[in-house]
């Protein structure tokens, strides 16, 4: 059986009927959390972007 491609149009429906939904949930999560929890995922974020960002440095420098 093969594959069917979607039509573009509903494609973009759905990918931004996803994006809502994602927007309410992660909404929905941080309402049930502490501020501790908060915190401490807030801290993740932060080094992992810290991470990404020395990554991305240490490659441009390489690559110079």
């Amino acid at each position: 059986m093969a594959k069917q491609k979607l039509p573009a149009e509903a494609l973009e429906y759905f990918r931004k009927q996803g994006a809502k939904g994602g927007k309410l949930s992660g909404e929905a999560r941080m309402k049930k959390l502490t501020p501790e929890q908060r915190s401490a995922i807030a801290k993740k974020a932060s080094q992992r972007a810290a991470e990404v960002r020395s990554k991305k440095a240490a490659a441009k420098k390489k690559a110079s």
